[in-house]
């Protein structure tokens, strides 16, 4: 059990059926009244965030979210399948579960798989991918300035904004949480 006074950043516990995760919290001793705890609450299912208040004597049964690393197989329509580097099973994720990050993911590329009782909730990419780029605008000598970005393909598909010299056929980096340009591999 986990009581509300004992809660910090990334406390995962269960309320009402759901699974919700503490993202902000504040213990508050206003000088008339009892003390409480302000929190901001996401529901790991859903992906919702909700403001809360808790009494700090609360106690919730607390939830375990499994990590596991799997590697990406093959899509087969609206299911993308990942293997278990270890028992080499598949686990099919459904597409609705996954990130808009995850058009980053090339085969093979090891990602993070969270479930909660068994079932499969969502995939989370490799913060930073190195990927080629397939089609760009070519550059031209001469092409310095600053914060200039034109389009890019990567050879997942996905479309990023590039620096102005930037060739078709580089690798570069890239930041899966905000989809930028980091710099050449």
């Amino acid at each position: 059990m986990v009581s509300a006074g004992d809660f910090r950043n990334g406390v995962t516990f269960e309320e009402d059926g759901n699974v919700m995760q503490v993202v902000e919290f504040q213990h508050v001793k206003p000088g008339k009244g009892s003390a409480f705890v302000r929190t901001k609450v996401k529901n790991v299912i859903s992906g919702s965030v909700v403001e809360k208040t808790y009494n700090p004597s609360a106690k919730f049964p607390a939830a375990f979210i499994e990590r596991r690393n799997m590697a990406y197989s093959y899509a087969d329509g609206d299911l993308y399948y990942f293997m278990d580097n270890e028992t080499y099973e598949q686990e099919p994720v459904n597409k609705a579960d996954l990130t808009d990050a995850f058009r980053f993911v090339k085969e093979d590329m090891v990602c993070m798989v969270l479930s909660y009782k068994g079932k499969v909730f969502g995939v989370e990419p490799p913060n930073f991918v190195e990927l080629q780029i397939t089609e760009t605008d070519p550059g031209f000598k001469g092409d310095t300035a600053t914060n200039t970005f034109k389009p890019a393909t990567l050879e997942t598909g996905a479309e990023v904004r590039v620096p102005l010299f930037i060739e078709p056929g580089e690798v570069i980096r890239i930041d899966t949480r905000t989809g930028e340009y980091m710099e050449r591999a």
